[in-house]
């Protein structure tokens, strides 16, 4: 159950966190990985790994706000393979309230959180309705339903993620394109620990103890664990799947008093 062999993914921020482990899952299970990120040394890295341990990965730089840089690549690898999955999980933080977050910033998270997902969306649509279908998988947040301190833009962003999940899963029924989205709470990833670092310098171990227990579950999630859902929703297991938005949040959401 839950294998991909045969298919071909393409994973933005494939290259560290979340996407990392979504990467490894994916070509564990038989994937072909296609990593897209910013970063391309580290994508190649992932990439040489993954080929180390028997897998097949290649990677791509890009920067998915830029919809031309976008549309080249994405067409480059359909001219190459056929598409069966879209993973669109890259994206930035910030903190900030409505009225301390300045505009460069707001405008910042906008263009890769939103319009790169629209981007990624509108390259590789085309390509799954002229093959007869596919998977897109979109990485929200607790943040796009929950009320978040100091998270104003980031939350917004992900809000936009959430209901465009539920628009393109109802505009593409009858061209076999299935489109869900995972939400989860705290993860730990080198971005928390940096973070953490940066924000509260000699405070390190008391803040990561102090966050990890706002999950009532009383730790952050492993990438891992988000990888392992993904791999779930875009297998051929998940067929009936379309249009949910999944928790992954330790009892966050519901638990919390």
């Amino acid at each position: 159950m839950f294998y991909l062999t045969g298919k071909v993914a393409l994973v933005t921020g494939g290259a560290s966190g979340i996407g990392l482990a979504i990467s490894k899952t994916f070509a564990k299970q038989g994937a072909n990985v296609q990593i897209l990120e910013l970063n391309y040394e580290l994508a190649k890295q992932v990439a040489d790994d993954i080929k180390n341990e028997g897998g097949l990965a290649e990677a791509h730089a890009i920067d998915i706000s830029k919809q031309s840089e976008v549309i080249s690549l994405i067409d480059s690898i359909s001219a190459k393979y056929k598409i069966d999955i879209l993973v669109n999980n890259a994206g930035i933080a910030h903190v900030g309230k409505a009225d301390t977050t300045q505009e460069a910033d707001f405008d910042r998270l906008l263009n890769v959180n939103v319009k790169g997902v629209y981007n990624c969306l509108f390259a590789t649509i085309p390509h799954l309705k002229k093959s007869g279908g596919g998977v897109i998988l979109n990485m929200v947040s607790i943040a796009a339903t929950v009320g978040i301190p100091d998270r104003f833009a980031y939350s917004t962003t992900k809000g936009a993620v959430y209901s465009m999940t539920l628009s393109v899963a109802k505009d593409y029924l009858a061209d076999n394109i299935r489109c869900n989205s995972i939400s989860p709470a705290r993860v730990h990833t080198p971005f928390v620990d940096g973070f953490i670092s940066k924000n509260y310098p000699g405070q390190e171990a008391e803040m990561f103890e102090k966050l990890s227990k706002t999950q009532p579950i009383g730790r952050m999630a492993k990438p891992e664990e988000i990888g392992a859902m993904a791999l779930y929703l875009c297998s051929d297991e998940a067929g009936f799947v379309t249009g949910c938005d999944y928790l992954i949040d330790g009892g966050f959401e519901k638990l919390n008093n």
